[in-house]
């Protein structure tokens, strides 16, 4: 097949969701079909990283999207009823482009990242064409929501909560759609009425986040947070276990510490840094951090589809306490790999256990990986969207 890739984002170096998402299953497509590339570059190193993606694509084209463009565009929200997000990346320079590859390159079926580039499905002139959702947005919204806690924050989150509801009616007119669990597939069937929706779970690299010779489960007391630290929920995240749930497990053990991992931390996350608690920011090799951490933690309150910490964190042998934001994407019982809490206490009271118990940590890490290995693997994911873009392109 001949695919094209409409990207939000420029997925090189693939160090957050969306660029990991892109860049590992179109490592794995080129193997077997030709692949073209329409994205985004947003700043300087996008520009310098185009010719590491020959080796994948045929051929990359781009349009540079610099913030203040962006911000630009964002300003129509007080008179266009779109979302933010969508606005966000709004470009008429990207439509022309689009028309232009699309006409000369007569692609077999155009995979089409995120519903914030779903408003250049006019462009793509009936071909067939699969909307890859990371998650349900407006069940991330709606949980962003619930969670404000300012006039503003409760105002903005609800206007943009009816903004994307209403602008995920663009769902229907996709081939197919689909995202990364059930809980988000069965959120927006029951949101919709959706009926050309299907689960496409995310996926983990399990050479780069690899146990080696296996785990050391003999102990430290490190507890490991990842993720992008600009990101509201993994804010969100972090503020709520330290101020709501480390002191319960420091209390049991005083020795523990608490590694927030993760590139350009904000001020109110960089605030947390102390003698048992730090803030690493950007770091080179996140898989080191795994390999010295007896538990990973997922504290979110905020969010929906599956986490790539957890997924990162199993792929690495590495036990996992989290909350029931992105849990049921697994399709895992709690205790196969990752302990599921959605109370303060028992989150605490799990981590604690874990910590105490040499063999429970390595009988959790162990399962986690064997997991992993069966369901979320790049080769099996990308397995899965070849026959996904096989069905949208035979009708």
């Amino acid at each position: 097949m001949k695919i094209l890739f409409v990207a939000n984002r420029f997925p090189f170096p693939p160090h957050r969701g969306d660029k990991i998402k892109i860049y590992n299953l179109a490592r794995k497509l080129s193997e077997k079909h030709e692949l073209i590339l329409v994205t985004f570059t947003q700043d300087s190193q996008d520009l310098e990283n185009i010719n590491k993606l020959n080796s994948i694509f045929k051929r990359v084209e781009t349009v540079h999207l610099p913030q203040w463009k962006s911000v630009l565009s964002c300003a129509r929200f007080f008179y266009d009823k779109s979302p933010l997000q969508v606005l966000y990346f709004r470009s008429n320079a990207f439509k022309k482009l689009l028309n232009r590859v699309i006409n000369e390159e007569n692609p077999d079926v155009v995979h089409v990242q995120h519903l914030r580039m779903s408003q250049y499905l006019p462009e793509l002139n009936n071909i067939p064409a699969l909307l890859d959702l990371p998650d349900a947005f407006s069940m991330y919204w709606e949980r962003r929501m619930k969670q404000a806690n300012n006039i503003f924050n409760k105002w903005f989150t609800s206007l943009e909560y009816k903004r994307v509801v209403n602008y995920e009616k663009i769902l229907n007119r996709f081939n197919l759609c689909v995202a990364c669990s059930s809980e988000d597939v069965n959120y927006l069937i029951n949101k919709h009425g959706l009926s050309n929706i299907r689960v496409f779970p995310n996926g983990v690299d399990i050479d780069t986040f690899s146990s080696g010779s296996g785990h050391d489960y003999s102990g430290n007391q490190n507890l490991l947070f990842t993720g992008n630290m600009n990101y509201a929920p993994n804010v969100d995240g972090v503020l709520y276990f330290v101020k709501e749930i480390f002191p319960i497990i420091l209390k049991k053990q005083p020795q523990a510490r608490f590694i927030i991992a993760g590139q350009k931390p904000v001020a109110k996350v960089k605030a947390l840094a102390a003698t048992n608690v730090e803030v690493t920011g950007f770091v080179e090799d996140i898989a080191e951090y795994y390999k010295n951490a007896s538990v990973v933690v997922a504290p979110l309150r905020i969010g929906a589809g599956t986490q790539n910490k957890v997924l990162e964190a199993l792929a690495m042998a590495v036990p996992v306490v989290c909350t029931n934001v992105g849990f049921e994407g697994l399709g895992i019982q709690s205790g196969e790999g990752v302990f599921m809490e959605t109370d303060k206490m028992a989150f605490a009271n799990n981590v604690i256990e874990l910590l105490n118990n040499e063999d429970l940590r390595k009988q959790t890490g162990l399962k986690g990986r064997e997991i992993v290995i069966n369901k979320f693997q790049w080769n099996v994911v990308a397995k899965l969207l070849e026959t996904y873009l096989e069905e949208v392109k035979n009708g």
